[in-house]
């Protein structure tokens, strides 16, 4: 008879779906009449995890587990029966599902998170201690330590032991956890927090970014946490990273108001303003009493000894935080300040503004990473701390200028000889001209000017741009030599150069007779330095000269994605693999825009040749010369010029100059559907359908949709997840703003297997009035109609 315990068979079924055959038998599924005995597995589709009767090494007992399929030795990531193990061996046991449609013999899962499991994240519910370890390294009962997720706003990961906590990942920001610092940009579409659902609910899931890794992270007997990666090379599992790690990782190691560092020692010290409670236990190496406040604070009872803020940089930011997300920093400031139980306040822009009430408990000091801690102190403390700091500044500045001094010295010394090699230089072309780019205020105020350039980018990003020298890029594009010309796009010529370091570099300079100008200049600048993604194209610097004005980016090998799925040569090398990723880069890209970076960005030129490909083919969005800002609570805004590229476009964009956030969903829309079938809705008709959109919605209408696909990526693309992909185009492509998906509902609907998708309204509008003949256009021509759009080339740069 099998144990009447039992558990929802939705976790299982997650994982291990439809049929499976083993060298141990034959399972097509388990039901109430087909049930699944010891001698027999059941393996999931894609031929990675396996489900059966297990014994660990030295053990009687058997359970019910899943583990990685054809990996020896078995590496076991679930377990069903831990605390009701079945005497081994037992041939009469048998899994099935009841007629209550639950799995028997099931119990909650042990501590492993695999790659796609989701973790519920609900603050009303409390903590959510998910996952929990073995008892032992070859027992599978319940062990001591659970880890999960605490749910108080902004949430972390969590390992709990019998004492209460044990580590924690520090705060997610929306992109990493705060609190582990190697958590390198290879983590970013790992980890992802969903939106919120019906019930108040979120969930966190990680994604390897190969989706073939066989990836897993799993809490130890022992109270670590590991994640693990197969290494097919060595057929091992490799640990990536283990925490805790180091001594100062486990939770509140120096007490309270102290910090630990790794690179000290002692590794424990009191914040500034505060000193050890128990001194004499301190000196001996106790120091879990903390520190206690040296001066009380003053709580705005006097104005004249109103409290301050000392900044602590690169820490992991204390535990138990108060989130107030919808404030600037100043505000976040002032909150702290009006509250006398305020001890410190930060700011981050994945965050916003978060308040300690409570005591500053399991602070760690970084060596690189971190975030920045605001600790509120009394005003003595800081007049105390701030004469050191002036004592210390007028030394380095006596110092910097005889530095300085000696400089100008040797070059007044050795003008002459530096005036030759600049005339040889000239001449030849051949030798490099070193990378002449600063980063201070002296140059914003020598580009200050009638058209403001230098303070508008000061206001943006400050000292934070890089400004080369014009010289510097000559020398690097070989004075803008023919070949190293990428291309020609509506903004000017596009260079390759390389710097006297060797990066190699990507340079726009602005054409005299150029659509785009000044304004759409200034608008990248200050747009793009202020992004930082891994699906955006990064700005290195620009160039500012009389009237050349240049902006420096990184370079893309592989060009603009237009070069690829519209040439038939090129478009061979990109298989189903490649062409989903693409799309998938560029939904987070847009997703990134419109709901995580720091700005709400709306692009309004998204098209194939705006999208570049790097050395791995992995898609960024570029130009941003004519993107628009969004307040935090705007949706919509309109404006008098319309610009953009026909056929991207969305209709109330195109024909009413409104540009909602979702305007870029139509855009994006329009790029699947060309990814997709290899053609371009920008003068593609037939005899039947106007456009590419019309097109695809007939086929997909008839049944017909896989011959849409492209014929060079058919072979290898699965059915379903093509014609989903199709469908989901559609919905982004739909006439009404209204009725299309927003940028995570459609990321959500790319990657779901199960979801089911409404089928999409026929479209009746287009960006291509019916007065124009679009088919006779030129694509390197740009042309501006009676209602003010202007269309941009779509040569790739």
């Amino acid at each position: 008879m099998p144990l009447m315990t039992s558990w929802c068979s939705c976790f299982v079924f997650c994982i291990l779906l439809q049929t499976s055959q083993t060298a141990r038998g034959v399972v097509y599924n388990i039901t109430t009449s087909e049930p699944l005995f010891p001698n027999q597995t059941l393996v999931s589709s894609v031929q990675i995890f396996e489900l059966g009767f297990f014994t660990p090494n030295g053990s009687a007992n058997q359970y019910v587990g899943i583990w990685y399929k054809n990996l020896a030795p078995p590496k076991i990531v679930w377990v069903a029966n831990r605390e009701l193990p079945l005497v081994y061996p037992d041939q009469s046991v048998k899994l099935m599902i009841g007629s209550d449609r639950n799995l028997k013999l099931l119990r909650p899962p042990d501590g492993h998170v695999l790659a796609g499991m989701r973790v519920r994240v609900n603050s009303t519910d409390g903590e959510n201690r998910a996952f929990r370890s073995w008892k032992s390294s070859d027992n599978p009962s319940p062990g001591n330590f659970y880890m999960g997720v605490d749910p108080r706003l902004p949430p972390q990961i969590v390992i709990w032991g019998q004492s209460g906590r044990e580590w924690r990942s520090g705060h997610w920001n929306g992109q990493i956890f705060t609190g582990v610092p190697n958590m390198t940009r290879s983590y970013l579409f790992g980890f992802r927090l969903w939106s919120i659902q019906a019930d108040g609910s979120r969930y966190f899931t990680y994604t390897p970014l190969n989706s073939s890794n066989l990836l897993m992270f799993r809490i130890l007997w022992n109270g670590t946490e590991e994640q693990f990666l197969w290494d097919g090379t060595s057929n091992a599992w490799t640990v990536l990273q283990e925490q805790p790690a180091k001594e100062c990782d486990f939770y509140n190691k120096c007490g309270d108001f102290a910090i630990c560092n790794e690179m000290d020692s002692p590794k424990c010290s009191c914040m500034e303003g505060f000193s050890p409670k128990s001194p004499d236990q301190w000196n001996r190496g106790n120091w879990s009493a903390g520190c206690a406040r040296k001066t009380q604070l003053q709580c705005q009872d006097n104005s004249s000894r109103m409290d301050g803020f000392l900044k602590l940089d690169g820490v992991k930011l204390p535990d138990f935080a108060d989130s107030v997300s919808a404030i600037i920093r100043d505000e976040c400031e002032a909150k702290c300040l009006e509250n006398c139980s305020c001890n410190a306040f930060a700011f981050d822009v994945g965050i916003g503004c978060m308040l300690w009430t409570e005591n500053l408990i399991d602070v760690q000091h970084f060596d690189k990473g971190g975030l920045t801690l605001q600790i509120r102190l009394a005003n003595s403390e800081l007049r105390t701390k701030s004469k050191t700091s002036k004592l210390f500044i007028i030394i380095t500045v006596l110092v910097g200028a005889f530095v300085l001094g000696v400089l100008v010295w040797l070059l007044w010394r050795f003008k002459d000889n530096l005036k030759g090699f600049s005339i040889f230089y000239r001449r030849n072309k051949k030798l490099p001209l070193l990378d002449n780019f600063v980063k201070n205020e002296e140059l914003f105020a020598e580009l200050s000017g009638p058209d403001g350039l230098a303070r508008d980018a000061k206001q943006v990003g400050g000292a934070d741009i890089t400004v080369f020298n014009f010289s510097s890029i000559e020398a690097a594009t070989n004075f803008f030599s023919e070949e190293n010309k990428l291309g020609l796009g509506g903004f000017g010529p596009v260079y390759k150069g390389k710097l006297f370091g060797g990066q190699e570099i990507a340079v726009k300079r602005l054409s005299r007779k150029s659509s785009q100008g000044l304004d759409e200049f200034k608008n990248e600048v200050m747009l793009i330095e202020k992004l930082q993604h891994r699906n955006l194209v990064k700005l290195l610097g620009f160039c500012v000269q009389g009237e050349d004005k240049m902006l420096v980016y990184e370079y893309m090998p592989n060009r603009s994605l237009d070069s690829f799925i519209f040439d038939l040569a090129k478009r061979a090398k990109l298989d189903w693999k490649k062409c989903f990723e693409i799309i998938e880069g560029i939904a987070r890209g847009l997703l990134y825009l419109h709901r995580d970076s720091r700005l709400r960005i709306i692009h309004r030129d998204l098209k194939a040749s705006n999208i570049l490909l790097n050395e791995e083919m992995n898609p960024k969005i570029s130009d941003f010369g004519m993107a628009r800002i969004f307040g935090t609570n705007e949706n919509e805004a309109s404006t008098n010029r319309v610009v953009g590229t026909y056929g991207y476009m969305s209709p109330e964009y195109a024909m009413e100059g409104l540009f909602p956030v979702k305007s870029n969903v139509y855009s994006f829309g329009v790029l699947l559907l060309e990814i997709v079938s290899g053609k371009k809705n920008f003068g593609f008709h037939t005899l039947e359908h106007p456009n590419l959109i019309v097109n695809a919605w007939h086929h997909l209408k008839e049944g017909k949709g896989m011959e849409l696909i492209d014929p060079c990526i058919r072979d290898t693309c699965s059915t379903d997840k093509v014609l989903r992909c199709i469908q989901v185009g559609l919905l982004c492509v739909q006439d009404s703003a209204v009725d299309r998906p927003a940028m995570p509902s459609v990321m959500l609907l790319l990657e779901s297997k199960t979801m089911d998708l409404p089928f999409p309204k026929l479209p009746r509008s287009t960006s291509i009035t019916g007065s124009m003949d679009t088919c006779s256009l030129s694509e390197s021509q740009e042309i501006e109609s009676l209602n003010g759009v202007t269309v941009s080339s779509v040569d790739g740069r």
